[in-house]
């Protein structure tokens, strides 16, 4: 299994090395349209190679993927916490019945054994 996964890591590097050699140009992002600088005054733009966008574009989508399943799962957790305090609780009661029964075994037991 430690092969496949260092097989896996090892092409997976290769691609994004082919990817970034394939898209080094120089591209310039800019934070707002030529029509928003009109309006606002200031723009800011940054020059940057193309894989560098693609490859934070990807980063990023995947952190936005994550926190949206995170928060979509949230129901779930608070159910399974739910769940787990309530399971607790029964088994405390369980136990303390248990110990009820075991005291009300010995109260019997010490009336038959004073009877003979």
């Amino acid at each position: 299994m430690r092969y496949i996964r260092y097989a896996f890591l090892g092409s997976l590097a290769v691609v994004l090395i082919a990817v970034a050699l394939a898209n080094r140009d120089i591209v310039t992002l800019t934070l707002l349209p030529a029509v928003a600088e009109e309006w606002f005054g200031i723009n800011h733009a940054v020059e940057v190679p193309l894989f560098a966008v693609i490859f934070l574009a990807v980063i990023f989508g995947v952190i936005i993927g994550f926190v949206w399943e995170w928060l979509r799962e949230h129901r779930h957790r608070a159910d399974k916490t739910k769940a787990e305090k309530e399971l607790h609780k029964t088994q405390r009661e369980v136990r303390r019945l248990k110990g009820r029964e075991a005291e009300k075994k010995d109260e019997v037991l010490t009336l038959l054994e004073e009877a003979s």
